[in-house]
């Protein structure tokens, strides 16, 4: 069995266990998402940061967010098709939490808080490290709960930290002061 299917049983053998463990893996994998872009906005009205870098962040945020998941996510769908673990009907026993219609490969939420996890650790490499952590058990809940594979999971963490790179080093540019 190859590795990628291995770690998803792994995971996705926590859910089926009891209805606490099943709520905190649903609360992890589709709530807490919204409580790290209310984090994201607390951060950026909250710090020291002058208002200048501020909107420089949030426009690195917007361009890296919107060209991971609504451009590259949405083209690479275009071409494979991967079904969710839980509509494979060569995966079995597998514990269905949550339900998405959508193409398995690459993971939405994992190209979408990589990437704004990557922003805010170019900025502030403490948050940073925090959005990285809580993006991991937001996609590993995604795994737990049936809806992804690991390897959907890594392609959306790739793709969301390039798109980052590519915002930030694409708006500092554009942004920067032109002299002729």
């Amino acid at each position: 069995m190859p590795f990628d299917i291995q770690l998803f049983y792994l995971l996705n053998n926590l859910a089926g266990q009891s209805h606490a463990v099943d709520s905190l893996i649903v609360f992890c994998a589709d709530y807490l998402a919204y409580i790290l872009g209310a984090m994201f906005f607390a951060f950026l009205y909250f710090s020291k940061y002058p208002w200048r870098q501020k909107i420089e962040m949030f426009s690195v945020a917007v361009v890296a967010t919107f060209l991971s998941r609504g451009v590259i996510t949405e083209v690479i769908r275009l071409f494979i098709h991967r079904l969710r673990p839980f509509a494979d009907p060569a995966m079995l026993s597998v514990h269905q939490l949550l339900t998405d219609s959508a193409w398995s490969f690459p993971s939405g939420h994992s190209t979408f808080f990589y990437g704004l996890s990557t922003v805010m650790y170019l900025y502030n490499k403490k948050w940073g490290i925090g959005f990285f952590i809580v993006t991991a058990i937001i996609t590993f809940g995604r795994v737990a709960a049936g809806v992804h594979y690991p390897s959907d999971i890594i392609g959306g963490a790739l793709i969301g930290v390039c798109s980052a790179f590519i915002g930030y080093y694409g708006v500092r540019r554009f942004l920067a002061p032109k002299t002729n």
